[in-house]
């Protein structure tokens, strides 16, 4: 990925002043009368997101005006604005920013040069940003290469990303950072015991499978993730409507989000013991497909009705967290794009979190705030258990009520997670349903950043 951020200024370098519209009056007040008559003119308002691209005397570009919303901390999307209109060349910041604020300025920067560009040409930026002073470079080379790999698995289509081409994604992943790697393909997955692994794939072509990538000291506190792998939706038997199944592809985007978190955790060197668990099918309809009331039995062992088909990501999942549980970790994350009632809750921008841990909860809220990757609690509400009863099973995988679905699939969930494994799950969208600066339309890392932040505090460098 072209970051567009280079080692040093040199002559012809345009600055760029962030400005508050609170500020602009200053700014005009101390600004040469030409410059000034030119912002006025233009109509630049200082409002987050305006430009104002002052020429000097020869029509060349003399100053690049962006507007903030504070003057004391550059936020992440502050800038994201100008790698898309600025022309060709060489920019910095001409201001005093604290290290995190530069952190931030960069990696806005970096995350707005991304371009999903498989099928298609279009334009990259070709506008360059100095480094700011103080920036952790590593962090941002890192924070953007993790979510352009989460972006671009996402956005490419079920026919060039099934279960085959997931793993092997993920396998060149751990070559890249000599991590162990294997995977459990179709049947290997009845011997090796992840029956609902297999009763959601077996209807597709491309075979269901387990992805495990292992890596770190064995000594050091074991962090292990889980990331929901259905390659492509299509409900099975309980069909979904065709408006339904134009972003399905999408439904992979927890495994995407859990390699790229694996690949900031892997390059960093954090000192953790690292395991990475991703469920990979297609949910298809077929002859050998799992159907509406079959009774399936997990790996742990409990049995579950299927009372729909399209809720699928749950059943991956459990036998999934159930081998992730078994080795007790210190700390237990799984993603997922599980529900639609999580973005009737929260909408499509902020993940739901739900845990087992307040500390975990709490430590994952307040490196969100930090990282401008913001998560939002929910409750595993206990008494919405009992909606998860049925006659003819131990559970049933879809709620008898048609309220709280994201708080019974994290109900559900939780029965595979021992009260003592520090566990939270997600619940995201993954997608960015418009274009914004430094957030296309389409794949998006979330709950990723603050993920990492989080992991780094609590168990170090």
């Amino acid at each position: 990925m072209p970051y567009k951020l280079v080692g040093r200024a040199t002559a012809g370098t345009v600055p760029i002043a962030p400005i508050t519209a609170a500020g602009l009056d200053a700014w005009l007040a101390a600004a040469d009368s030409r410059s000034a008559a030119w912002v006025r003119a233009t109509g630049f308002k200082a409002t987050p997101g305006d430009v104002a691209m002052l020429p000097d005397d020869h029509g060349a570009l003399a100053r690049i005006l962006v507007g903030v919303d504070n003057a004391d901390r550059t936020g992440l999307w502050d800038c994201a604005v100008l790698p898309g209109v600025l022309p060709a060349g060489r920019y910095a910041l001409d201001c005093e920013v604290d290290p995190e604020s530069a952190t931030r300025a960069a990696l806005g920067w970096a995350l707005a040069t991304y371009r999903f560009d498989r099928y298609t040409s279009m334009p990259a930026a070709e506008a360059e940003l100095v480094w700011p002073k103080g920036a952790d470079r590593g962090h941002v080379e890192r924070a953007a290469a993790g979510t352009a790999l989460a972006r671009d698995l996402i956005n490419t289509p079920a026919n060039d990303l099934g279960p085959t081409q997931l793993a092997e994604e993920a396998k060149t992943l751990a070559k890249a950072y000599k991590a162990k790697f294997s995977v459990l393909v179709g049947d290997q997955l009845l011997k090796k015991n992840y029956p609902t692994i297999h009763a959601v794939g077996r209807g597709a072509t491309d075979a269901p499978r387990l992805i495990d990538i292992q890596w770190g000291d064995p000594s050091h506190p074991k962090v292990t993730l889980v990331g929901k792998g259905v390659c492509f939706d299509t409900g099975g038997y309980d069909i979904k409507p065709s408006s339904g199944m134009l972003t399905m592809k999408k439904d992979m985007g927890g495994s995407a989000q859990v390699l790229g978190l694996a690949r900031m955790i892997m390059d960093a060197g954090l000192k953790v013991r690292l395991r990475v668990l991703v469920p990979a099918v297609k949910n298809m309809i077929s002859g050998d497909a799992f159907l509406p009331m079959d009774v399936i039995r997990t790996r742990q062992g409990l049995t579950v009705e299927i009372g729909n088909t399209d809720a699928e990501g749950r059943l991956v999942l459990c036998d999934a967290l159930t081998e992730a549980d078994s080795e007790r970790p210190d700390l237990l994350l799984d993603y997922a794009t599980l529900t639609g009632a999580a973005r009737v809750a929260l909408g499509t921008d902020l993940p739901a979190l739900f845990s087992n841990d307040d500390g975990v909860a709490g430590d994952w809220i307040r490196s969100g705030l930090d990282e401008e990757d913001p998560v939002w609690r929910l409750p595993l509400h206990a008494p919405y258990k009992a909606l998860l009863k049925t006659k003819i099973a131990d559970l049933s995988n879809t709620g008898s009520a048609p309220y709280a679905g994201a708080i019974t699939a994290a109900l559900f969930l939780e029965h595979f997670v021992s009260p003592t494994t520090p566990w939270a799950h997600i619940d995201l969208m993954a997608w960015n349903t418009r274009d914004r600066p430094g957030r296309p339309e389409g794949g998006e890392a979330m709950a990723l950043r603050s993920a990492y932040r989080m992991i780094e505090r609590r168990f170090g460098g």
